[in-house]
């Protein structure tokens, strides 16, 4: 879609309207201004709805991946547009939980369409005695479950590559796919 001509749209603030006196009954002013006029009219339509182009619910398609710029949201033009929308309304909920079991959970979720659990986050360990021994070493590091939600199908190499950019960086994350919900949840 193209902005920078609209056949036919009327400017609201016409330039010959608003001349002195002498060039209003002026043929040539008033050609040259209405020349004018349909160049300005889609600037001022824009600028009159910019808050609907700020808005990702209502945008102009083509607005998503600025916006989704300025958030830091995932764009994937291959998603459908009802998904690239939600990814930019969601973007700083889905900041604030980065690095979380939360987040990689909805990330995946909205990402994929694909349910996920979390496991075995690793934990930390500290002391209160200065020259303590050092904490054992974590387990393998968490696990991340994904199964399939309703009418979607799971990209193992497109989860690999979600969680290792949803993991904290000091955090290595084991992807398990499954076919369905995991026998022991009961989901």
């Amino acid at each position: 879609m193209s902005r920078a001509a609209v056949p036919g749209l009327p400017s609201r603030y016409p330039i010959g309207g608003q001349l002195p006196a002498l060039y209003a009954a002026d043929d040539f002013a008033q050609r040259f201004t209405a020349g004018l006029d349909t160049v300005l009219a889609p600037v001022f339509a824009t600028l009159d709805n910019l808050p609907a182009y700020l808005d990702p619910r209502v945008a102009p398609t083509d607005f998503l991946a600025w916006l989704a710029s300025w958030v830091g949201a995932a764009d994937d033009r291959q998603w459908p547009e009802e998904l690239r929308r939600e990814a930019v309304v969601r973007a700083v909920e889905l900041h604030r939980w980065r690095g979380t079991r939360r987040g990689l959970v909805e990330g995946l979720r909205l990402a994929l369409g694909v349910h996920a659990e979390v496991t075995e986050d690793g934990g930390a360990a500290w002391s209160n005695i200065s020259g303590a021994d050092l904490p054992p070493e974590p387990p393998a590091g968490p696990l991340v479950r994904v199964w399939p939600g309703r009418g979607t199908r799971v990209d193992p190499d497109r989860v690999r590559e979600i969680v290792r950019a949803m993991c904290p960086v000091h955090t290595v994350c084991r992807v398990e796919v499954l076919p369905g919900p995991p026998a022991d949840e009961g989901r």
